[in-house]
């Protein structure tokens, strides 16, 4: 194996158990500096909100660290100030996660803390009731905010009919209708040790990793977790669908247009994310940045994105733009989408995009946090341990054939969604 490999994870230097009650754990050891990150991710995501009470698990997530039966929420905060420690967690639409770091010594406490919140959340009435004014406020903000309002709309005609058209913040309307009991039941039937994964990276060696976690988590049992209901088929655009969200007051527009990307796991993913890269992200945000921003001065900003996960993804362009150009920003862009979907990209892109995947991937995993992500990554979509020693293999033998091809099956012109939001 040579040098320039080695920094990266793989399976000689990745330890990866399963502990009896389901939890995966997967290590890698660093012993250059004296911190460790503690990340990962568990199955209790929005997919199992009810519609009238969309932001469920994210109200639940958002809770667990306001107390739990041991410790108060200026405890639970006191204890990782004065260890200099970080703790959080975040809601998804398939997952809720968690991302903690500290220095070696203080692992312990901070696996403690992490198992706490987690199996033993309080729900403290006054602190439930000064998150849900937060939430509120959050919404609010959201409300007036052209680029996640677009965004929002956008998804709602991509995804019509399908669990992925809601905002997992939930509206205001379902926020207010959830009670006290409604997290603690989410809590009760979501949350459990089965599908739960937690990557340890930093100065500790695999063995003693797996033995603190062991400690925090060993004993959790729920017999009763429920599974997520398979999702349901997504219903493909017939034709363009425009819609128009309006913020009154506003100087600025946001748009999105786009149609639907693969998932993470399909073949075309790797040829999707270098035509993308090439599309609207490599330099000053791609051809669309070219022509949409630099060229003719239209946008602020624009650039396209793919967003490839579990479930069916996205592919879209974002821009935003003032008012009055809306209609000529979204026809350059259309022309945009044209052109590459007729004529592909040449060559010296396809090479310069494939020498920045490359590139840039050893600078995403010096530190613990992005080998962490890395290692979550590879056991979210089943990648293999050796996934990243094959990486420059997969990115180069994408041929831009291959681009022209997925770029042909993802993206129709003439059949996209496009969402304003703005004045």
């Amino acid at each position: 194996m040579d040098k320039h490999n080695s920094a990266l994870p793989g399976p000689d230097d990745i330890h990866r158990e399963v502990l009896p009650n389901g939890i995966t754990v997967v290590t890698r050891s660093n012993f250059n500096s004296p911190s460790v990150v503690a990340t990962g991710y568990f199955d209790a995501g929005a997919l199992f909100d009810p519609d009238e009470k969309l932001g469920l698990a994210d109200f639940v997530t958002s809770a667990l660290m306001r107390g739990t039966k041991k410790r108060t929420f200026d405890k639970i905060y006191g204890e990782l100030e004065s260890v200099g420690a970080s703790l959080g967690f975040s809601s998804g639409v398939h997952k809720s996660g968690f991302n903690g770091r500290s220095l070696v010594e203080d692992l312990p406490l901070l696996l403690n803390l992490l198992s706490e919140a987690l199996t033993q959340p309080a729900f403290p009435k006054t602190e439930v009731e000064k998150l849900r004014a937060q939430l509120l406020t959050g919404l609010a903000i959201r409300a007036e905010d052209t680029s996640d309002m677009a965004s929002m709309t956008f998804d709602e005609i991509l995804f019509k009919g399908h669990p992925y058209s809601r905002p997992e913040d939930g509206h205001p309307d379902t926020v207010r209708k959830i009670t006290r009991d409604d997290l603690v039941k989410f809590h009760r039937e979501h949350y459990g040790p089965r599908g739960m994964v937690i990557a340890v990276v930093g100065a500790v060696k695999a063995e003693e990793a797996v033995r603190q976690v062991k400690r925090a988590f060993g004993g959790w049992q729920v017999k009763s977790q429920k599974e997520a209901s398979e999702l349901p088929a997504l219903k493909h655009l017939k034709k363009t669908v425009s819609k128009h969200h309006r913020i009154a007051g506003k100087s600025q527009s946001d748009l999105v247009i786009g149609t639907n990307g693969p998932m993470r796991r399909d073949p075309e993913f790797m040829s999707a994310m270098l035509g993308n890269n090439i599309l609207g992200q490599f330099g000053m945000m791609g051809r669309i940045g070219d022509v949409v921003r630099e060229r003719s001065g239209l946008a602020y900003y624009a650039y396209s994105s793919l967003s490839a996960g579990i479930g069916p993804g996205s592919w879209e362009v974002n821009a935003g733009v003032n008012p009055q150009n809306v209609k000529k920003a979204s026809d350059l862009i259309m022309t945009e989408l044209t052109h590459f979907v007729e004529d592909g990209v040449t060559a010296e892109e396809l090479a310069d995009s494939k020498a920045n995947f490359i590139g840039r991937l050893p600078l995403s995993m010096e530190s613990n946090g992005g080998v962490a992500n890395a290692l979550l990554n590879i056991e979210r979509h089943n990648l293999g341990l050796d996934y990243y020693h094959r990486y420059a293999d997969l990115v180069n033998e994408v041929t831009r054939e291959d681009v022209l091809n997925t770029a042909r099956k993802f993206i129709d012109p003439d059949k996209l969604a496009i969402a304003v939001a703005g004045p």
